[in-house]
């Protein structure tokens, strides 16, 4: 027969015999020589049969070339191992999926409690001597804190700290790492300064235009009594800084630190 009617015997296309043909799976009877035809014999079509089963079944090419040397006994016993095998997977996903929402729930509610910790600790600071704002602009800036929970996953809850919490709006704001070593990195360089100052209102509009497109660093070191509201002042400066500068692709990054003279501190780095 050729490899037309071959094909047609068996049910399939001929690409599907030269396939099995380059991989030693079902090879013709004869090759003509000079033509380069393939020719196969009638019997040939249960070797076919079985090839075709035990793919379906999810052998693999080299496990199929094995059992084609086997009895039926041996090939229906391969076929048993291969269902117990995908009826432990079954088994595996099932349980994944009942996991699944359970673990879910659990983030979410880590989430909430995060969110609500670091509302409440906000609520409970006054921003008006330190950065000179009213309730109404303050209040905008802690909804902004609130609603960028909502775009934690669960692998940023795992690893969450609600103290080293920043905000963010239209720009980027992360977590800076290393902050000990953040003046003397070569990759920054200071673009402003203040030290002894008593509040951030007294310099802010100094230092608050920032440029599109830049990535900053805010650096802080604070008296005790400044340093125990770190949460709600980090925020509130970022929340200021994305305001002013509304429209801008910036990245920002905060971190406070006890200062070690008893003066406040701070410095505006730029990523070079």
């Amino acid at each position: 027969m050729t490899i037309k009617e071959f094909a047609l015997l068996c049910g399939c296309n001929p690409q599907t015999l030269r396939y099995y043909d380059q991989v030693d799976l079902l090879k013709p009877v004869k090759v003509d020589r000079w033509s380069g035809y393939r020719f196969y014999e009638e019997e040939q079509a249960l070797v076919f049969v079985k090839i075709k089963n035990l793919q379906m079944a999810g052998f693999t090419i080299e496990e199929i070339k094995g059992l084609l040397k086997l009895d039926d006994r041996a090939v229906y016993r391969a076929f048993g191992e291969k269902i117990t095998e995908a009826e432990n997977k079954l088994r595996k996903i099932k349980e994944i999926q009942s996991s699944y929402r359970t673990e879910m729930n659990q983030i979410q509610k880590k989430i909430n409690e995060v969110r609500e910790q670091v509302v409440q600790i906000m609520r409970q600071y006054d921003p008006t001597v330190e950065f000179g704002i009213d309730a109404v602009r303050y209040a905008g800036i802690v909804n902004n804190v609130s609603q960028s929970f909502d775009g934690i996953d669960s692998d940023d809850v795992e690893k969450f700290n609600y103290e080293d919490f920043h905000i963010g709006n239209d720009a980027e704001v992360e977590e800076e790492e290393e902050y000990l070593d953040l003046l003397n990195r070569p990759d920054y360089e200071i673009v402003y300064e203040k030290h002894g100052w008593a509040n951030v209102r007294d310099f802010l509009a100094q230092c608050s235009d920032l440029t599109d497109g830049g990535e900053y660093a805010l650096y802080f070191r604070l008296t005790k009594l400044k340093q125990l509201y770190s949460v709600p002042f980090m925020n509130t400066i970022l929340g200021i800084l994305l305001a002013e500068n509304s429209g801008k692709k910036i990245n920002l990054s905060c971190n406070v630190e006890k200062t070690d003279d008893g003066q406040n501190h701070f410095w505006l780095l730029s990523r070079k």
